[in-house]
């Protein structure tokens, strides 16, 4: 799945780990609710594997939720629109983009998103207390192409145009509106990256109110993944989700930071992935119970603590 279409480099995507991610979905599934949706990297690549042909991306974050939807239904009129706004900035791309931040601040319009998204440093959103994007512009550089952008927005609507319903709700709403059959796959903001407040989101959710909400759908046997906490090296991000939750946790393993390797250090980076109670009892049977993968180097997925022992051994 390494040639999955996106068409934004949107940093915390987990498109590098769908194949991984999805071998813990379930084979069939009425619909993909994705409440905290991004680029839809995840529901992309299970539009790939044909598992579901119905999808609800949410996103708290409407300029976003607006932009995927565009992209999704309306592929040809987004891609125009970036070739003009890309073609614009060739006098002085430095303040093209300030001018285009300027107005999306003013407008919220999910076409001048596209654009900054795309010329940022690092694909890398921030907000600064005003809910104002302030990231500044990758200077070295002036975006993705416009042929290439158009491509990859065609590739990704072409796997979801028609499949997909879009809303920009509190993650809660969507949680209280899945049906039987539906499956939930889950990639909050959570506390740590970035102090208290991670500018990298309008909002940020409360730790104690996720887990209340996870407590429900455990109630109503509802089936979820939530890819949650991680580390770097030693170094641990966020609250790892408690026990009487009774979640299967598995650590993946990506790979060593390139951010560290600029700074002479040797550090792995692993995100963990949860699954429910019902759905880690249906892998209990499964080879996925102990399972490793191989890439440049030898990598692993555990699953870890459950009831704070064990649940298999590591390789």
């Amino acid at each position: 799945m390494a040639n999955l279409p996106h068409f934004i480099q949107y940093q915390g995507s987990k498109r590098n780990l769908a194949k991984h991610i999805l071998q813990f979905f379930p084979k069939n599934i009425s619909k993909l609710v994705e409440p905290f949706a991004g680029t839809a990297a995840i529901s992309v690549a299970t539009s790939v594997t044909q598992i579901t042909h119905s999808f609800w991306l949410n996103d708290l974050n409407e300029p976003l939720i607006e932009l995927l939807e565009l992209s999704v239904e309306r592929p040809d009129e987004i891609a125009d629109f970036y070739l003009e706004l890309w073609n614009e900035q060739h006098t002085n791309s430095v303040a093209h983009y300030f001018e285009v931040r300027s107005k999306f601040n003013e407008t919220n319009d999910p076409k001048l998103f596209l654009y900054l998204l795309a010329r940022c440093v690092k694909g890398s959103v921030r907000y600064n207390s005003e809910g104002l994007f302030n990231q500044s512009p990758d200077k070295r550089r002036k975006g993705t192409r416009p042929e290439t952008m158009r491509k990859n927005i065609v590739g990704v609507s072409s796997l979801l145009k028609g499949k997909c319903r879009f809303t920009s709700l509190d993650y809660r709403e969507v949680l209280e509106q899945v049906q039987e059959g539906d499956f939930i796959y889950m990639d909050p903001p959570y506390q740590g990256v970035c102090g208290n407040r991670d500018s990298r989101y309008l909002s940020g959710i409360n730790f104690d109110d996720f887990v209340l909400a996870l407590e429900r759908l455990n109630r109503k046997g509802c089936a979820f993944a939530i890819s949650y906490d991680g580390k770097l090296g030693d170094k641990a991000f966020g609250k790892v989700l408690p026990k009487s939750l009774n979640l299967e946790r598995i650590e993946i393993e990506v790979g060593r930071s390139s951010q560290s390797t600029l700074l002479g250090k040797e550090e792995t980076t692993i995100e963990s992935l949860y699954l429910s109670p019902g759905l880690s009892k249906s892998l209990m049977n499964t080879k996925i119970r102990d399972f490793s993968y191989i890439g440049k180097k030898p990598k692993q997925l555990t699953l870890l603590e459950k009831h704070g022992e064990f649940a298999a051994a590591t390789r």
